[in-house]
Formats: structure tokens, sequence, C-alpha cells
């Protein structure tokens, strides 16, 4: 993998322990890319980034999705920290899973088999006010997009 210059694109991951994203951070690391925290839970994550002198320009996140609980939190971080753009990562591909996070605010959402090339496309892409979403989950996208 090569070096890019990735100035200004600082991440935070908010997952449950997957040894997928854990390998991706240390690739990320590699491509220049600065992790400025990491938490298992969104509440954690929001003291974390409370604490930070700047926050990160991109907060993957990694959790069930499907779980109520989740997404009120998730709507907290984005209605605390509405400047970061967030980017699912998930196994899930359905309108179910997807929908809501797209109502939420999130910019990207990336399946599970995505490697550093397309977390890094996906990262400058939301940094650059785009969106990202991998192929699985971009109808859904479209369409919920096509409707504004």
């Amino acid at each position: 993998m090569e070096t890019v210059n990735t100035s200004q694109q600082t991440l935070a991951f908010i997952h449950d322990k997957s040894p997928i994203l854990d390998s991706i951070c240390n690739d990320l690391t590699d491509l220049g890319f600065e992790i400025l925290c990491r938490s298992e839970h969104i509440g954690d994550g929001i003291m974390q980034l409370s604490a930070l002198k700047s926050l990160p320009t991109v907060c993957i996140i990694d959790l069930d999705f499907c779980d109520k609980n989740v997404l009120a939190e998730l709507q907290e971080l984005h209605t605390k920290y509405p400047s970061m753009k967030l980017i699912a990562f998930s196994d899930k591909d359905s309108e179910r899973a997807v929908k809501p996070l797209l109502e939420i605010g999130f910019a990207g959402y990336l399946l599970i088999g995505s490697d550093a090339d397309d977390f890094k496309k996906a990262i400058e892409g939301v940094s650059n006010d785009g969106r990202y979403f991998s192929v699985g989950v971009a109808k859904i996208a479209q369409e919920y997009f096509g409707k504004d």
C-alpha cells in the first residue's frame, strides 16, 4: 500500500471488539491516517471526543445498527458533533439496517469484506462532503437520497 497525503483526515473508531477493524486501523495508520480515539461503546466515544482539542474528520462505527438504543445513541453522537462525518461498517445490507443510519446523517456505509483501500476511498469521499457506499447497499442509498 502506498502512503498518501492524508492531512486533516483524522479518525475515530467505535466498534465492539472487531479483529477485522483492528487490522483495518493498523492498515489506515500505515497509510498515514491519524486515529485520535477508539472506543467500544458510543457513550465512551462521546466522552473521548469531548476531551479532544479537535474532532476527527471521520468516525467509523461498527455496532448493532438494528438495536434501537444504539440508534438513539448514534443520533446523540451526530447531534453533538454534526461536523464529524459518520461511516458505518457492517455485515447488514438490508434496508432495515441502512435506512435509519441515512436518516441519522451517515455519509458512508461499508460492508464487511471492505479492505483498507475501500476505507481510504470512503474516508476521502466523505471528508470532501461526498458520500460513499459499498455496492451491496448503494441502491438503498440512491433511492433514499433520490427522494430529496
